[in-house]
C-alpha cells in the first residue's frame, strides 16, 4: 500500500536518514520486511521515534507489538547503554529473529523480549516506564492507550503508529480498495479514531500526529 506522502517525498526522507546512518543489519531487516510483505515503520519513522525518545530522555521503553525488532532497533539506540527496551509480541519466531538481528547490531543487551499478548503482558512489566510504543492489531488500540496512560508519569510519552490508517480516519479510502475491504476495515478505523480522540480530549496529555508513513501519534503527559 502506498504511503500517505508522495513516494518521492517518502524516499527523500528515507535518504536523509540513510545519509546519517549506514548499518548492514538495518538493510537486512528492511530487505526481509520487503520480501515477506511484513509491515515495519521504515527509516524515516524509525528515526522519528528514536528522536522522540531521545528528546523525552527515555531510559525505559515498552513496545506493544515488536515484530522482528525493527522499531526496537531505533529505541535501543535512543535509550543508551544504561537503558532498556521491553518488547512484547505474540510470535515466538519474531523474538528469535529480533535477537539475531539486534545481537548483530550490538543492541541486544538493551532489550528484554517477552512473548504473549501485548496489553496483557504489559501488566507484568514492573517498575517505571518512560515511553510506550503501540503497534499492535488496530482493534487493540483503545485498550493499549488505556494501559499506557495508567503507567506513564508526567513527562512520559505514548507513541502510536498507523493512526492515519491510509486516510481512512478522514473518510478516504486507498484507490485500490473495493467495497468488501472497506466494510471489513470500518470497525478497525473506528477503533483508531476512538483512541485518537480520547487522547486529543485528555487534558493530562498534549499530543500531535506526524504524517510520516501512515501517521505517528505522539502524546506526552503534562499533568
Amino acid at each position: 500500500m502506498d504511503p500517505l506522502l508522495p513516494r518521492e517525498i517518502d524516499g527523500y526522507l528515507d535518504d536523509l536518514v540513510s545519509a546519517q546512518l549506514s548499518d548492514p543489519v538495518l538493510v537486512d531487516m528492511e530487505r526481509r520486511a520487503s520480501e515477506l510483505g511484513f509491515p515495519i515503520i521504515g527509516r524515516a519513522a524509525g528515526r522519528f521515534v528514536e528522536l522522540t525518545a531521545r528528546l523525552a530522555g527515555a531510559r525505559r521503553v515498552v513496545e506493544l507489538g515488536s515484530g522482528f525488532g525493527y522499531s526496537a532497533y531505533w529505541f535501543a539506540r535512543a535509550v543508551g547503554d544504561d537503558g532498556e527496551v521491553v518488547c512484547i509480541d505474540g510470535d515466538e519466531a519474531n523474538a528469535e529473529r529480533a535477537e539475531a538481528y539486534l545481537r548483530r547490531a550490538g543492541l541486544w543487551d538493551r532489550v528484554d523480549y517477552r512473548v504473549g499478548d501485548a496489553v496483557e503482558r504489559f501488566e507484568d512489566v514492573q517498575g517505571g516506564v518512560d515511553l510506550v510504543y503501540c503497534d499492535i492489531d488496530k482493534d487493540g488500540y483503545p485498550a493499549a492507550w488505556e494501559a499506557a496512560a495508567a503507567r506513564l508519569p508526567v513527562g512520559g510519552v505514548f507513541v502510536c503508529d498507523n493512526v492515519l490508517w491510509y486516510g481512512r480516519v478522514a473518510g478516504l479510502a486507498p484507490p485500490d480498495q473495493d467495497a468488501d475491504v472497506a466494510a471489513a476495515q470500518a470497525g478497525v478505523t473506528r477503533d483508531i479514531v476512538e483512541m485518537t480522540r480520547e487522547i486529543a480530549n485528555d487534558p493530562a496529555f498534549v499530543s500531535s500526529i506526524a504524517p510520516i508513513r501512515d501517521g505517528l501519534l505522539v502524546a506526552q503527559r503534562i499533568a
